[in-house]
């Protein structure tokens, strides 16, 4: 699948969230999501013949958070959802670094071929952002209207990410393994 086609995928149920909500109210935007992101996770399936892990745990979560919402008619459940889901990346991460075991690596080898220690910075770097993003969805859901908070939700999150993907280029380009020494490299308990 080219790189459109999968942002399109992930971002859809972003969209559709955030055009239902502002038609008709969170609760229905949720329900809404909920649905555009099971039915994206089953499109990635369809056109890979694999299940991403990440849209596959964020389905997982939206699905959960979500169905509390409606069935508690509670819109904190579907605001705390970024905020737990992103801990939880943070959390993976930083204990996959103290436990010697990078899991960015598995999950990311077949598209980066990096060093060790580019695989460090990068998974210390993505730790430190998921906790910013998790911290900034708590400011935003706190302190603004649940409109304001779908906005930042869509607008915010998602170009930020990009923009912070986009700022790792030198640290990926420093590190970058050709593809005949990635072969001849041993391979090493991580």
């Amino acid at each position: 699948m080219n790189q459109l086609t999968r942002l399109l995928i992930e971002a859809g149920p972003l969209a559709v969230f955030f055009v239902t909500n502002s038609k008709a109210g969170i609760m229905v935007g949720t329900g809404a999501f909920m649905a555009a992101t099971a039915v994206a996770v089953l499109l990635s399936w369809h056109l890979e013949r694999k299940l991403p892990i990440m849209p596959l745990v964020g389905c997982f979560f939206v699905l959960l958070f979500g169905g509390l919402t409606l069935w508690l008619d509670d819109d904190l459940f579907i605001k705390l959802k970024p905020t737990v889901v992103n801990l939880l990346f943070a959390t993976v991460l930083f204990t996959s670094l103290a436990l010697r075991r990078n899991v960015m690596k598995p999950l990311l080898g077949t598209v980066l071929n990096l060093s060790e220690e580019g695989w460090r910075i990068l998974t210390v770097r993505w730790a430190c952002f998921f906790v910013v993003l998790a911290v900034l969805n708590e400011v935003v859901w706190r302190t603004m209207t649940t409109d304001a908070w779908v906005n930042f939700k869509v607008f915010g999150i998602l170009p930020l990410t990009l923009v912070f993907s986009g700022l790792q280029m030198p640290v990926i380009m420093k590190h970058q393994i050709p593809d005949e020494a990635a072969s001849k490299e041993p391979a090493r308990a991580e």
